[in-house]
């Protein structure tokens, strides 16, 4: 089971076995609604890896449940462990889609916030 497209890594990273700690669905209601853009990827993957004698957590979202438990690679950043492959799936990183229907939305209250003021000095 694909747990969700390998961003690049630098080749040479060392690989380490994560464990899945945590499947939660996500609605991110709160997205679609301040973006505008609805989301395919429900849920927040919370896992864990070994690298260097100390424990790294990461996250990232999925379209499918992947269960507790549950063992895939990573590739980490030999002289900084908690870099790793995932790192790009973690979430907060709006796509282009996202950041231009955000600016077209503040564009467009900047616009009816300058038509109201025109009305409302057009009424004294």
């Amino acid at each position: 089971m694909p747990i969700s497209n390998e961003p690049d890594f630098e080749p040479g990273w060392p690989e380490a076995i994560a464990t899945v700690l945590e499947c939660r669905y996500d609605m991110r209601a709160g997205r679609v609604l301040a973006f505008g853009v609805p989301s395919n990827k429900h849920f927040r993957i919370r896992y864990n890896y070994f690298a260097n004698g100390d424990h790294h957590e990461g996250q990232f979202f999925s379209a499918t449940a992947i269960p507790q438990n549950t063992l895939f690679p990573v590739h980490y950043n030999p002289d900084l462990p908690h870099e790793h492959s995932h790192d790009n799936q973690i979430v907060n990183t709006p796509p282009n889609a996202r950041r231009a229907t955000l600016a077209v939305g503040i564009a467009g209250s900047v616009v009816l916030s300058l038509v109201w003021f025109a009305v409302l000095r057009g009424c004294h």
